[in-house]
């Protein structure tokens, strides 16, 4: 069993409270789950830059096996299971599953092409169920109350809850437990107060940097995948990153692209040369006379990355890119100033 606590997205941090603060919720799913899979090994991996979180998980992990929680025959049951905390080498793509694996065993944090499935050929060869932190989280609670009582929450199409972290620029920024199928609205306006003064909101990102953009007149979408998935975005981590009006629409492009570019394993070609090529276009918006061809240019690269990348990585980036070139169309089409006499 293995957990993923490689929380890398830019604007979300419940992984890390949960890690931080309630460690022994994690180590409790962690064991419960893999008692149900019949592992005798449990991992979490966490993220480089949370040397708090991987010190809390340590000690509850020391804590666990003095209470006999973990160890060899747990309770004095034939049960086996303890628990290795591992921190990551800092890469962003090293939450997808495979690289996750490779990073796990000491390798480079780089994807994997499938089959064969973690399921049935995961960490070291062997058979691994690979889940987040979040989720681990979460199954203490649905033990203990029951499984109806868990579907009872959110919405029919995805129930239970999810933590959702909304960044500094709203009013009330931080961690916020709902339940699925919840309006953005009331996150953005009811949770998080809307924007400090003196910002105004031009957009809102859902699911950090793979997700999508969408305008405030859609901010009565629920927050389920396949409503966001139909309005160019992604649910990812659920977490929303507020883009106040004083953004310019060409710094947002070229940090996607950039982020992309940066972040990339270079396993698939799309990818790691797509994301380069990204950054070109970019640079050809700016200059007079270019926008439109650059602009265009954008729809074939976004199509390959779409279809072509070997991982959720690849996509996400051309989904983030083309819900951007959606949302601020108007901005990005505007004649770039051209320059009087010597200036």
């Amino acid at each position: 069993m293995v957990g993923n606590g490689d929380e890398g997205d830019p604007g979300s941090y419940g992984d890390r409270l949960l890690m931080e603060r309630d460690p022994h919720r994690i180590l409790e799913g962690l064991a419960l789950a893999g008692f149900a899979v019949g592992a005798r090994h449990g991992l979490i991996l966490v993220r480089s830059e949370y040397p708090a979180a991987a010190e809390r998980l340590r000690a509850a992990v020391v804590q666990a096996r003095e209470a006999g929680h973990l160890g060899e025959r747990v309770h004095g049951s034939p049960v086996d299971f303890d628990v290795e905390i591992v921190v990551g080498a800092g890469s962003y793509v090293a939450g997808e599953e495979t690289a996750l694996l490779h990073t796990l065993a000491g390798l480079r944090a780089a994807v994997r092409a499938r089959p064969p499935y973690p399921t049935s050929h995961g960490f070291l060869g062997h058979p691994t169920a690979v889940n987040n932190v979040e989720t681990l989280a979460a199954v203490p609670w649905i033990v203990r109350h029951g499984g109806a009582a868990y579907a009872r929450l959110g919405h029919p199409d995805e129930p239970g809850t999810k933590l959702v972290c909304l960044s500094q620029r709203f009013r009330r920024p931080g961690v916020y437990e709902v339940e699925f199928g919840v309006p953005l609205r009331h996150l953005v306006e009811e949770l998080g107060g809307g924007l400090r003064e003196p910002y105004r909101l031009r957009a809102v990102q859902v699911g950090g940097p793979l997700g999508g953009f969408l305008t405030p007149d859609q901010l009565d979408l629920p927050l389920l995948s396949e409503p966001l998935a139909e309005a160019g975005a992604e649910l990812g981590h659920a977490s929303l990153v507020a883009v106040d009006s004083t953004v310019p629409a060409t710094a947002i492009l070229r940090h996607a692209w950039a982020f992309g570019a940066a972040e990339s394993c270079g396993a698939c070609t799309p990818c790691r040369v797509g994301t380069r090529r990204g950054l070109e276009l970019v640079e050809r918006i700016g200059k007079p006379g270019q926008a439109s061809a650059a602009l265009a240019d954008h729809e074939p690269l976004i199509e390959v990355l779409t279809v072509a990348s070997l991982c959720a990585f690849g996509r996400g980036v051309s989904c983030a890119v083309r819900s951007l070139l959606r949302v601020y169309s108007d901005e990005l089409h505007q004649p770039a100033p051209t320059s009087k006499g010597g200036e």
